[in-house]
């Protein structure tokens, strides 16, 4: 039964800051307030630093460095599209332009990447710091263009920073950025030369935030504190293949011995899993789940740990758990909540003969957007100039990520791929144990400049799995060292610790993979290209112009020892659980082009069918919720007879439909209700066509159900660092057996920061909910009195309880009379400068930040504003940019930003896409010469001197 609850890179600054002294900075301080009070030289202060920083549009600048003169054209939202003769000055033109516009926002990003915050923001940032050290992103990116790179591609990354630094010379912080004059209140800051490095570590960063499963190997890890082996199965159940299809059902994998072609099953099966277990024994668990060819899927139910060593891992995995939430994340929520859609339609189904694409990422809200849109043109491509190119890419980084050339267009996903694994290490003064030894540790010593403060100088230590991320946690080593450990385990010395083995941290070829498809020309261009897309790995679709379509899976995938499946953290000295070195080859992966359904859809789904397919790529896939829906769209248009248009692909994207509502209401509407006040509510969802818009009464009260089913159901019978922070519950000491004694309880308060505590309510838990509505009487169904509401034991009275609760939650938020209910009110979106305007004093938050918005969508519908069921109803996870591309005529695309193309506050395109992006709108997306030059507002001309 679940228990009973109640409820230092060297280099060189452009141009030195001023020393300040103590006067200056009480100078400073008068100068704050006077801001805040809104004195005149306040005001003066803040628009004369605003405007400083404002980029030239028009008329002409010498960069020392050209070759040739380059054109940017600007149209009405600021977007630019950059003409030159040469790829060198093509790129060089794009450093110099993102630099105008995102300067500030690369900068943080490159300290993210190096772990150097703290030379920007001081001390706070120390901790942060020093994990980002011990991954060593930067050292890898480093180590990644000396070694693997090929030499056109350093030659962008050159050519790009040679751009960035021609913006940078003579500027002060305040030329560049508002946020730079701010900084300059607290510390002397002064921004440095950009490095072709500096571009690369931020792939680097994008897969952290992509890295696949390793939230859910700590969580299933933590469960075992408070749930067993069956519960565990319970809240992780088999991906449903039957009901939502994989992305490959016509495609296949080419091999050494041939190759195959099959459509995916709806079969499920037994598999072996790794158990993390609470008694004796070191023997590889058994799990049951998904059959996923050789290995599988389940949640192990062995006893893979011996019972000591299995509690300093849950003790390890809530400490290290602490310092990830404290990251700041580059492009989601700490890998939590990744998803998003794309999908393409073949010219048979559409209006115009030939394909459209979809693409629709979804990452965490960032004010600038993380993506630039931008074009890439060399006035006549040929074998010297080779770019013809416009789509979304990252300010800091050469070339574009997602969008279309004169041939091709392709969009990405998460792939979900598992190419992480936690260790637990086995550690002594001297080095760890590793079969049956001890190996000296790898080490290495980094400094942390600390602005206004001392350097902090910390040893970063690495074993045969990678780096030991326990090391970066005070109270990590203590619980490390404290662990008591019996004689199944090695010797205890020191204790235990947590290493991370992570593809990303050997040197790759993402960044060839990037120019490569901005120039690939057909499917076998692509597919080449696709194939060093190394890190993250993404599922890639593709469109041509001639009429033909294609997915194909990159990325670098471990190949595991037998039994182990990666769902759980394993011990490191065993050699049985070490990765075998090898990783599938490119041929090996699935893909499927031109499938005879004329469709084909991506959106964090299984890749392919268990039976079809010898590897296991993942034990976490998403469910399918959106794919399903996406294929449901397309299937009924072609069913009608109807062609398919851009504007239905654009209508696609913004379907709101409530998946696991149309699971519950029904249920919901049979429950007779006593209180008058509920029985109003709950008529709401009479007649409701479960679209969640923001206007929706019936939608704000259905998902106040959703949440409290949730928390009643599961949520509080989870361990308190899966819970959301601030909730306390009264519950049974943890190991208690027999029968719950409600005299003996114990208080326990959440750890997990709202967006990333669980239940989440994503599709995971739809599918939790899915399995168990044909069992009312579950024990998950059960739930304590609390106060004047009644205890609950089967599904039914959980359900009523939880219509009362939200009733009442909502009158709280909302008000009591229900007409002036909806969902917009609850799920709201808040646009926050990611460093101070989070972390800076009020008046500078009113100055970057933007909202709120009240959106549409929700977690887990295909316009997927997520949020989190735990933390609250605010959106967490957005489209973060919205596109399709007509490869009939690519002028008439359409595309959208989050934000703008600015990210200068005050700027009229800081956020100037925002309104038209939450009302589900797109903009004309041109890409030929005349239809640029006929939409372009401002052109800059940059000459060679």
């Amino acid at each position: 039964m679940p228990p009973n609850t109640t409820a230092s890179t060297g280099q060189q600054p452009v141009k030195s800051g001023r020393k300040k002294g103590r006067k200056a900075r009480l100078l400073v301080l008068v100068l704050v307030l006077a801001l805040v009070g809104g004195l005149a030289y306040g005001a003066y202060w803040s628009v004369g630093t605003v405007r400083a920083s404002f980029p030239q549009t028009k008329g002409s600048l010498t960069l020392e460095g050209l070759s040739g003169p380059v054109d940017v054209q600007r149209d009405g939202y600021g977007v630019p599209q950059i003409y030159a003769s040469s790829e060198e000055d093509l790129f060089m033109a794009q450093g110099y332009v993102q630099a105008q516009d995102r300067f500030y926002e690369m900068d943080v990003r490159r300290h993210l990447t190096a772990g150097r915050l703290s030379e920007m923001f001081g001390k706070g940032q120390v901790k942060n710091d020093a994990f980002l050290r011990t991954l060593g992103w930067h050292r890898v990116a480093k180590k990644e263009y000396d070694e693997t790179l090929s030499d056109a591609t350093k030659k962008y990354l050159q050519a790009y920073a040679k751009g960035v630094n021609a913006y940078l010379a003579g500027k002060d912080g305040a030329d560049i950025s508002l946020e730079y004059a701010a900084l300059g209140f607290t510390n002397d800051y002064a921004p440095q030369t950009w490095t072709p490095v500096d571009s690369l570590a931020w792939l680097k960063a994008m897969a952290w935030d992509l890295r696949g499963n390793m939230q859910d190997e700590i969580d299933r890890a933590l469960m075992n504190s408070r749930l067993g082996p069956k519960q565990i199965a319970d809240l992780y159940p088999a991906y449903p293949y039957g009901r939502n299809k994989a992305i490959v059902q016509e495609g296949g994998y080419d091999e050494l011995t041939g190759t195959y072609d099959g459509g995916a099953s709806g079969a499920t099966g037994t598999g072996t899993g790794t158990g993390v277990g609470t008694g004796t024994g070191t023997g590889v668990g058994t799990g049951t789940g998904v059959g996923t060819g050789a290995g599988g899927t389940g949640v192990g139910t062995g006893t893979g740990l011996p019972g000591d060593a299995a509690g300093a891992l849950e003790g390890q995995l809530a400490g290290l758990q602490e310092v990830l939430s404290g990251l700041p994340t580059a492009v989601g929520v700490n890998g939590d909540g990744i998803g998003s859609n794309s999908w393409v339609v073949s010219g048979d189904h559409t209006i115009t003969g030939k394909p459209l694409l979809a693409n629709d990422p979804h990452l965490s809200p960032a004010l600038p957007s993380v993506w630039y849109q931008m074009g890439l043109h060399c006035r006549d491509v040929s074998d010297k100039c080779r770019y013809d190119v416009s789509g979304y890419t990252f300010a800091g980084m050469p070339g574009v990520i997602i969008g279309h050339n004169g041939d091709i267009a392709w969009g990405l996903t998460n792939s979900g791929a598992d190419v992480t694994d936690l260790y637990l290490e086995k550690i002594t003064g001297e080095g760890y144990q590793y079969d049956g030894k001890v190996v000296p540790f790898t080490t290495r010593e980094e400094t942390i400049q600390v602005a206004g403060g001392p350097a902090k100088k910390i040893v970063v230590r690495e074993t045969g799995n990678g780096p030991l991320l326990s090391d970066r946690d005070g109270e990590l080593v203590k619980v490390g060292k404290k662990a008591t450990v019996d004689t199944l385990a090695p010797d205890r010395g020191d204790g235990y610790g947590i290493s991370l083995r992570w593809t990303a941290l050997e040197p790759g070829t993402t960044m060839d993979a990037v120019f490569a498809i901005n120039r690939a020309e057909n499917w076998n261009d692509f597919r080449g290209a696709a194939a060093l897309f190394d890190v993250p790995s993404q599922n890639l679709v593709y469109a041509d112009t001639e009429g033909h379509i294609g997915y194909t899976l990159p990325g670098r995938i471990p190949v595991r020892a037998e039994g182990h499946d990666g769902s759980l953290p394993v011990p490191g000295w065993d050699p049985r659980y070490r990765w075998t070195g090898t990783y599938l080859d490119a041929d090996e992966m699935p893909y499927e082009y031109d499938p005879d359904r004329g469709y084909i859809v991506t959106a964090n789904q299984a890749v392919i069918g268990p039976d079809d397919y010898p590897h296991t790529l993942t034990t976490d896939w998403g469910y399918g919720t959106r794919s399903q829906r996406i294929n449901s769209l397309i299937e009924q248009k072609i069913k009608d007879g109807g062609k398919i248009s851009t504007d239905d692909m654009r209508q696609m994207q913004i379907d709101n439909s409530s998946e696991i509502a149309k699971l519950l209401v029904p249920q919901l509407l049979k429950i007779d209700v006593e209180d008058k006040d509920v029985r109003e509510a709950q008529r709401l969802l009479e007649g409701w066509d479960y679209t969640q818009e923001a206007d929706s009464a019936a939608a704000a009260y259905f998902n106040a159900v959703w949440r409290n089913i949730l928390k009643l159901g599961f949520g509080n019978k989870l361990p308190k660092e899966l819970r959301v922070k601030g909730q306390c519950l009264w519950v049974d000491p943890v190991n208690t057996t027999g029968p719950a004694d409600p005299t003996n309880k114990v208080r326990e308060c959440g750890q997990r920061d709202a967006d990333q505590a669980q239940p989440d309510g994503g599709d995971r838990w739809f599918e939790v909910v899915r399995t168990l509505m044909d069992d009312p009487k579950s024990e998950w169904w059960s739930t304590p009195a609390s106060g004047t509401r009644k205890a609950a034991d089967n599904r039914d009275d959980l359900f009523q309880r939880a219509m009362v609760d939200a009733r009442w939650e909502l009158t709280a938020k909302l008000g009591k009379d229900i007409d002036t209910w909806n969902w917009g009110r609850l799920h709201r979106l808040f646009l926050k400068n990611q460093t101070l305007g989070t972390e800076g004093p009020g008046f500078l938050k009113y100055a970057l930040n933007r909202g709120p918005w009240k959106l549409s969508g929700g977690e887990a519908a295909v316009n997927a504003t997520g949020w989190n069921a735990a933390g609250g109803y605010g959106v967490v996870w957005v489209p973060s940019m919205r596109m399709v591309v007509n490869l009939g005529d690519l002028d008439k695309s359409r595309w959208i930003n989050l934000t703008g193309a600015s990210g200068h506050a005050f700027s009229a395109h800081y956020t100037d896409q925002t309104d038209k992006w939450a009302d589900g709108e797109l903009l004309p997306w041109y890409f030929s010469k005349d239809a640029v030059d006929k939409n372009t507002g401002d052109t800059l001309v940059l000459k060679p001197s």
